[in-house]
């Protein structure tokens, strides 16, 4: 007969998690509350789905036990994954930093392959049924939902997290994984937009550029990164500050004071950068110290550096900045420093930190320690990656090794 397997949670490590135990002769459910499997796939890598990195190592993640992340990662590589999509219908595009897309940078692609394989090897699916609970009855699991009763050899949680609300994550495994006496550890969003201290944002709103980010608690750097930075009027966004968002949120959450540091110019240091501003102002000698700016910066942040790097100042030409003046700009251009306050919410957060705590798990096959017969995979495990495809990478990894170590034969 074969091993009835039951997943909870249609997402990318549930669905990989079904497919990889079909392929192994299982018998397969997924169960998913929403009213189709694989809606949060959809909103990956700005809808083209930045499925895994060909950088990846354990670097890359965060939890307290990397150690198991590393075994897990190692296990299923990203060469194992980037094989497998390729079988399935999906042709790698490699991108900067190592982001690997589909060709057709299409989100739906991945999702649509993914669901033909489902259906290729008969996995059901069993849409609008949130599990409620979990119980073991005499050898096999009974799945209490909210349409009825049904009945496993085996359980994989998939459930997600509780970053992107909308696609159905909220943290519904934490308490299926605590009746089975599993700790929990403290979530928080992770990958983030921030929130800042300042009464200029509205001003400066929509603003883009490429710079760098840090975040400082004291005077102590916990963070850096370059990249595309966006300000908004509630505080900052962009890949580097979703980077930095996870550390930036732990302080916070400790309740100590951090801050963000912004360099508008990376590539001078500050005595370049006061070079290029002293012969500018001497080219543009007719111009007025905002004018002369018009072209270097955007013009939204012209008033604004000026207001906080000279206090008071007036429409006088360039000429008249002197070299104390021209000091206290480049130090508001290499060293913005601003109060972070806060962070968005889960529906804006792109993963979960946090979760099933990964010492009561098996490494080398993710059954729980503590229950024979119930394994776990994906975001609802303490494990959570930095922007570029390596939550995905961790969800192709996880469901893999689960499902294909959950469909051995009972």
């Amino acid at each position: 007969m074969k091993t009835r397997v039951a997943i909870i949670g249609g997402g990318a490590a549930g669905l990989m998690a079904a497919i990889a135990a079909a392929k192994n002769d299982a018998d397969v459910c997924i169960y998913e509350k929403l009213n189709r499997v694989g809606k949060k796939i959809l909103a990956t890598g700005n809808g083209r789905c930045n499925y895994t990195n060909i950088n990846t190592s354990v670097n890359d993640y965060h939890g307290k036990n990397l150690r198991f992340a590393e075994e897990i990662i190692n296990s299923f590589n990203v060469n194992s994954t980037l094989d497998f999509f390729e079988d399935i219908g999906i042709y790698p595009r490699i991108e900067e930093n190592g982001k690997v897309y589909p060709y057709s940078l299409q989100a739906s692609s991945v999702l649509d392959n993914l669901r033909y394989e489902a259906n290729r090897y008969k996995i059901k699916e069993m849409v609008e049924s949130k599990v409620k609970s979990l119980r073991k009855n005499k050898g096999h699991f009974d799945i209490i939902t909210d349409t009825g009763v049904f009945i496993a050899d085996k359980v994989i949680i998939c459930t997600g997290g509780r970053a992107g609300s909308q696609y159905g994550c909220t943290g519904d495994g934490y308490g299926l994984a605590e009746s089975f006496g599993h700790k929990i550890i403290n979530q928080f969003p992770a990958l983030v937009q921030l929130k800042l201290n300042a009464d200029y944002l509205k001003k400066i709103s929509g603003v883009k550029f490429d710079g760098a980010v840090s975040c400082f608690s004291d005077s102590a750097l916990i963070r850096r990164e370059e990249g595309e930075i966006l300000f908004t009027d509630y505080g900052i966004s962009g890949p580097p500050v979703l980077q930095i968002s996870r550390e930036a949120i732990k302080y916070l959450y400790n309740k100590e004071m951090i801050f963000i540091s912004i360099d508008m110019f990376p590539d001078f240091d500050k005595n370049m950068l006061y070079e290029l501003l002293s012969e500018r102002f001497i080219k543009l000698k007719t111009k007025t110290i905002e004018e002369s700016f018009n072209g270097l910066i955007n013009k939204k942040l012209i008033p604004v550096i000026l207001s906080l790097a000279l206090n008071e100042y007036k429409e006088e030409k360039c000429t008249k900045l002197n070299k104390k003046d021209i000091y206290s700009v480049v130090n508001i251009l290499k060293e913005w420093k601003i109060e972070i306050t806060g962070h968005n919410d889960w529906q804006q957060a792109q993963t979960t930190a946090g979760g099933v705590c990964v010492d009561d798990i098996n490494p080398k096959t993710l059954e729980s320690k503590k229950e024979k017969g119930l394994y776990f995979a994906g975001e609802v495990l303490d494990v959570d990656g930095d922007c570029g495809g390596f939550n995905l990478q961790w969800a192709w990894s996880s469901g893999y090794i689960a499902g294909y170590s959950a469909s051995d034969s009972i």
